[in-house]
């Protein structure tokens, strides 16, 4: 079992760990650029959007197809993510990671049916159409069929969350909210479903506060998730997750945490130990926003936070953290990162050259 889950981590995370640096730079883009940001520029906020609905899943569908069959695959399986992106109209890194390999997968089997049966002068020829043909068939079943049925997982979240708060398990919450956020539905499910919540409860609250604020915005689990790989992590994900902190805590770009546990899934609890943990601090404490934070940094979190529950807010933000580097930390113990082969490559010591004393 514990083999299988490594080969299975292993796997997601030769997908998602090598392109870490185009997700780092959407996220320091996008923590500066969005009108919450930094330094707000509409000119150069154009590029969040195209970047994270296109780009991203791109990188991560060709790598995926790249796995399975070499530059051919790749082609073929970002052309099947594209259309799945357009489809959803939403984030697609879970079709990008599904879609890519079986794009790569498809040819694949193509050409070891058909390899041999090409006559001599038509291989370039067969090789591109039976590309193109492949691709463009995947293209039009993830925009027409496959898109909008991973579309449609957000609004099931959505639901499932509102349905735990209604019943009065407002920490439970977590468990349908964290696997949203990793799948990059964390949009949907806030603004979609916890806002509209909290709107309504604020206003019937004398001190126009409410709790649905604090659930998915808490940039505590993914600061003690981030620790946990910067401690006890391995290669590409251990390297980057110091500048993923700042982009995270004090930017306010939760996005950038979960390719983390998408490379290496048993880190999902983790999250939820962090989530539940400072959820049941919220509710302890009776604490409450006035607002969404947006992004949601501790600093956000801070402007928003009324006189008085500072405590609660704050408590909730470090209970979380701790929770979830505790047990991601012991999670990276027992099951540990699979390192890729360009990851090892680059770890193992360069040679000697010849004629020089050791």
């Amino acid at each position: 079992m514990t083999e299988r889950i490594q080969r299975y981590g292993g796997y997601l995370a030769a997908m998602v760990l090598p392109n870490i640096g185009a997700i780092l730079a959407w996220g320091l883009i996008t923590a500066f650029v969005i009108p919450t940001g930094w330094t707000p520029n509409k000119q150069l906020e154009a590029l969040v959007g195209p970047m994270i609905n296109y780009m991203l899943p791109l990188l991560i569908g060709y790598t995926g197809g790249r796995l399975v069959y070499g530059h051919r695959g790749g082609v073929v399986g970002a052309i099947a993510t594209f259309g799945v992106a357009v489809g959803a109209g939403i984030p697609m890194f879970l079709g990008a990671m599904v879609m890519g390999p079986v794009g790569g997968f498809l040819i694949k089997l193509f050409d070891d049916n058909f390899a041999e049966r090409i006559r001599v002068g038509f291989e370039m020829l067969v090789n591109n159409f039976s590309a193109g043909i492949l691709g463009a068939i995947l293209a039009v079943l993830g925009v027409v069929y496959i898109g909008p049925w991973f579309a449609a997982l957000s609004d099931v979240l959505g639901n499932f969350v509102s349905a735990i708060i209604t019943a009065g398990l407002l920490p439970l919450a977590d468990i349908p909210i964290e696997v949203g956020k990793v799948l990059f539905l964390n949009n949907a499910i806030n603004h979609g479903v916890l806002a509209p919540l909290g709107i309504a409860a604020a206003a019937a609250n004398p001190d126009h506060r409410a709790i649905h604020f604090l659930l998915e915005t808490n940039p505590g689990p993914g600061l003690g998730l981030l620790l946990s790989f910067m401690f006890f992590g391995k290669g590409a994900a251990r390297l980057s997750a110091p500048g993923a902190i700042i982009i995270h805590f004090f930017g306010g770009i939760h996005e950038i945490y979960f390719p983390y546990v998408l490379s290496h899934p048993v880190m999902i609890v983790a999250m939820w130990a962090g989530g539940i943990a400072a959820d049941t601090v919220f509710v302890a404490t009776n604490a409450g926003l006035v607002a969404t934070p947006s992004p949601g940094s501790i600093f956000a979190y801070l402007a928003v936070t009324p006189a008085g529950q500072y405590v609660g807010v704050l408590g909730g933000v470090a209970v979380g953290a701790i929770a979830s580097f505790l047990v991601g930390s012991v999670i990276l113990k027992v099951y540990p990162v699979k390192e890729t082969e360009e990851e090892l490559a680059l770890e193992a010591p360069s040679p000697m050259p010849a004629g020089l004393p050791a």
